[in-house]
């Protein structure tokens, strides 16, 4: 099976964080936390900023690890870690999501996330 390396950003303002619906391929319509696949020579701060930079045309700062995701898809295993991440400058737009919110604690149920995602929400919850 293909593993695949990928890291995400949990933004946070205040009590809230941001998520995204992928706009795209096999789960198009599902929501996650923005970020993407690690190239060879980045770590994966360098990998999260260069992606949030790619996708949202927004700088972050990279916080504390949260933790990292293994999960086995059909297809491929899929291994996230998962960063506390904050604006420092943009608006966070759309370039490849479909739509974005910012979610609180008590909202955090309401999207249909997606397998990998869903798994740190527990962790998210408590910190919120």
């Amino acid at each position: 099976m293909k593993n695949i390396k990928v890291v995400a950003a949990v933004i946070r303002e205040g009590n809230r964080i941001f998520s995204t619906q992928r706009g795209y391929g096999e789960f198009k319509g599902g929501w996650e936390f923005p970020g993407g696949k690690v190239e060879p020579h980045e770590t994966p701060q360098q990998a999260l900023r260069r992606e949030i930079m790619e996708e949202l045309d927004t700088e972050i700062r990279v916080g504390n690890y949260i933790d990292t995701i293994e999960y086995d898809y059909p297809n491929f295993h899929l291994s996230m870690d998962c960063f506390w991440c904050e604006v420092i400058k943009g608006d966070l737009v759309l370039k490849e999501a479909e739509d974005a919110k910012w979610l609180t604690k008590e909202q955090l149920a309401s999207v249909n996330w997606l397998p990998a995602d869903i798994t740190i929400i527990p962790k998210i919850s408590k910190e919120l």
